[in-house]
């Protein structure tokens, strides 16, 4: 019998070709949702939601109503790539002094399930205004939620790696003050493998979305619970914040990578990390040291510590404070970085502040037979988040508030109705020369986001690897993936399948690594889904989507 630590790579999984439309995510049954509602006249916007829908009933471990969203959403009529940041913000009466006075600084942050810890979820709001915004206005929010409503009230079976995470996060659920927390369990305890799990009292909340809107969520029942539940535990979250609440559309950033155009959502979120890297990396010759050899991932691991060190200076809410992004996304600035990089180890200067951690989210990508593409992420930020469930509501609370500082003069330090710096990155790449989609891509987990986002890009752009490929592909990851904190850019963990002989050039050069990672620890490694126009970077004049799910994932790429 297999060990509960195996997660074996056995198997082939070829990339998937497709003419019309394609849908890939890290669940079979969402994937296939969001090829339902395709083929029911919605476009890429409308399908997004409703996979995003259906991921928060098969996915609770990762994502939900209860957390955030971010997408990119690409109009092929206009050639035009928008964002959406769906992100919460803290309560208007959270103020450090308020957290002083009961004992917290910067040296003792509250508990990762605090009520302190519960942004506003900003989910809701986002799923309505990307239907509202990019949607195709042939089908109601209640048509986009009807199969989420379903896989919740008639049950679903639960998938192997979905079930481990259950099991790990399950003691949130089942602390004694948590009084619904057994709404997602069954008879107390996680949904083992195969097991069929209902959510009714989630699929009334969706219900409730789908006939009143984002008041059905914001005002009223929901609303109250809400604030209830967190008032439960110590936090000050109010009424009027949940109604305040209003999703943002930004103007998002990008740079020119060797002649492709990669796109990021703009801070709080860290997509600006995976373009900084980018623009030090564009003057190396990568191709010739060889994919994944010392070299290749040395130049990589460098680029990537001195973007987060930056990163963890400057990145904040720019509605509360000055963000430097066009200094930050200067090929000069990155030029001058680049000299940091030598044959050993860069030691960058990292800020002081309190760690940050991150956890497990989900992304998915959609594409229609318009043209259109969403790149969608949506995360209760650490597993089940807070794990704290409102009364009748059958979903939890993020605790997206424990990326805050509490070090008074940091950007990023906790204040009234402030968004925190936000881990969550969908990504995009065009052509620069015609503005033509090449790929909606992801690849979720924490701080490994944008360190997969260059990863897995770079195995396209610089290897020519297909989509499934530049997924499958075994990654690296800078600090524990899950926690970065001062210091933590020290160390890097290797995934199983990089070789012996590369782990010693890398020690060599004075990297402090951990290699062989694998069975369920590759989650560190994030899971990513790639749709990619035609077979590129080879062929993009190609009609056909080609695309592919990540293997750490349960997930699969479905297309007609």
């Amino acid at each position: 019998m297999e060990r509960e630590d195996e997660l074996p790579f056995v198997s082939h999984r070829s990339v998937l070709v497709c003419g019309s439309a394609c849908v890939a995510s890290s669940q079979y049954l969402a994937s296939n949702i969001g090829i339902e509602i395709l083929k029911k006249g919605g476009n890429a916007a409308d399908a997004a939601v409703a996979v995003a829908a259906a991921l928060n009933v098969t996915e609770p471990t990762s994502t939900g109503i209860g957390g955030d969203a971010f997408c990119l959403y690409y109009d092929n009529n206009t050639k035009k790539v928008h964002a959406l940041n769906g992100s919460g913000r803290s309560p208007g009466k959270l103020t450090l002094e308020l957290l002083n006075s009961q004992g917290y600084s910067k040296k003792h942050m509250f508990p990762s399930n605090h009520g302190h810890t519960v942004t506003v979820p900003g989910a809701a709001a986002a799923w309505c205004d990307s239907v509202d915004k990019f949607g195709s206005g042939k089908l109601s929010m209640a048509e986009i939620l009807e199969p989420a409503i379903k896989l919740a009230e008639h049950g679903f079976p639960v998938q192997k790696i979905t079930a481990h995470a259950w099991k790990q996060g399950s003691w949130l659920l089942q602390e004694p003050d948590n009084t619904y927390g057994q709404d997602l369990l069954i008879e107390g305890r996680a949904p083992g493998h195969g097991e069929i799990m209902k959510n009714p009292k989630l699929a009334n909340t969706f219900k409730e979305l789908a006939e009143n809107g984002k008041k059905g969520f914001y005002e009223g029942r929901i609303a109250q619970a809400i604030c209830d539940a967190v008032t439960k535990f110590g936090g000050v979250m109010s009424l009027e914040d949940l109604k305040a609440h209003v999703t943002t559309f930004e103007e998002p950033i990008r740079t020119n990578y060797k002649g492709h155009t990669v796109w990021e959502i703009p801070p709080n979120g860290q997509g600006i990390t995976a373009l900084m890297a980018l623009n030090i990396l564009e003057e190396f010759n990568l191709k010739d040291m060889g994919h994944n050899s010392g070299q290749y991932l040395h130049i990589l691991i460098e680029a990537l510590r001195l973007s987060f060190a930056d990163t963890f200076k400057h990145c904040a809410d720019p509605s509360k404070v000055h963000v430097p992004i066009d200094k930050m996304l200067c090929k000069k600035y990155a030029s001058e970085r680049r000299q940091h990089i030598s044959s050993d180890r860069a030691i960058p200067e990292v800020c002081s502040g309190e760690s940050l951690s991150g956890s497990d989210t989900v992304y998915f990508s959609v594409t229609d037979c318009h043209g259109n593409a969403c790149s969608f992420i949506n995360s209760n930020y650490m597993g089940f988040g807070t794990g704290i469930v409102p009364e009748n509501c059958g979903f939890t609370l993020q605790n997206r508030g424990y990326n805050f500082t509490l070090e008074p003069d940091h950007p990023n330090v906790i204040a009234p109705n402030k968004r925190p710096y936000h881990t969550i990155i969908p990504a995009m790449v065009t052509s620069a020369e015609t503005g033509e989609l090449l790929a909606s891509y992801g690849v979720m987990g924490g701080f490994m986001q944008p360190q997969g986002h260059v990863q897995v890009l770079l195995n396209m752009i610089e290897f020519g690897m297909d989509p499934q490929q530049a997924l499958d592909m075994p990654r690296f990851c800078i600090g524990h993936g899950h926690t970065v904190k001062t210091g933590s850019l020290e160390h890097v963990a290797l995934e199983y399948g990089i070789p012996d002989t590369v782990v010693k050039q890398l020690k060599d050069m004075g990297h402090d690594v951990t290699p062989h990672i694998k069975g369920f620890g590759r989650s560190l490694f994030g899971r990513g889904q790639i749709i990619a126009q035609g077979n590129w970077p080879f062929k993009p004049e190609n009609n056909c989507y080609w695309a592919g799910s990540d293997p750490r994932a349960d997930g699969a790429a479905f297309g007609y």
